[in-house]
């Protein structure tokens, strides 16, 4: 088998949303410009989710949150391991496609973290200060340098990206492709 380790990182896709969030239908409708068109977006997405028993609500989505936070304590959660911040990216996941929380609310995020395993208490307290805010703001910047423009974005060894909502074994099959030219010597360093 192939050795797979996850890492997080963080990408806003409109960071202008109010730290409040706002109504997503009107966001929605404002990003892509008419009902027929979200629903064309969210008939393509919905099989690839429930293909891997991801149920999405898209209907019951009130607010756009703005992520910013969200990314903060994700990050936060990658320092107490790999465990607790896949829990948490899931459980945010669930919150927000399935269960349509605002995942901008601090309350919310709080919660989250104290079910992925970590203390809610200290998550409560850091998030109304500027904590990790310039960090988590640089890596967005280094992500829209390197040319990501959307999510979900998977990089390989760094450098090899696989864009856009892929189903199962089209990301498997791109992880065995870099792990078998990896084990060849064929891939270029991201310094080369």
């Amino acid at each position: 088998g192939i050795d797979v380790h996850v890492r997080w990182r963080p990408f806003q896709l409109d960071p202008t949303i109010p730290p409040a969030g706002m109504d997503r239908r009107q966001y929605m409708l404002g990003k892509f410009g008419s009902e027929e068109r979200i629903r064309e977006i969210h008939a393509r997405i919905e099989p690839l989710g429930e293909a891997e028993g991801i149920h999405f609500a898209f209907g019951a989505i009130k607010v756009a949150a703005n992520t910013l936070d969200a990314h903060r304590v994700i990050r936060w959660a990658g320092a107490a391991g790999e465990d607790v911040q896949n829990r948490l990216v899931r459980r945010l996941f669930q919150l927000n496609f399935e269960e349509g929380v605002n995942i901008g609310d601090h309350a919310v995020l709080a919660t989250a973290a104290g079910e992925a395993g970590m203390d809610a208490s200290v998550v409560e307290t850091l998030l109304p200060t500027d904590a990790d805010v310039e960090a988590v703001r640089n890596e967005i910047a280094t992500a829209s340098r390197m040319g990501i423009t959307g999510v979900p974005c998977f990089l390989l060894e760094g450098k090899y990206a696989v864009m856009g909502a892929q189903d199962a074994d089209t990301l498997a099959d791109a992880i065995r492709q870099v792990a078998q030219a990896k084990a060849r010597g064929e891939l270029e360093t991201a310094a080369g």
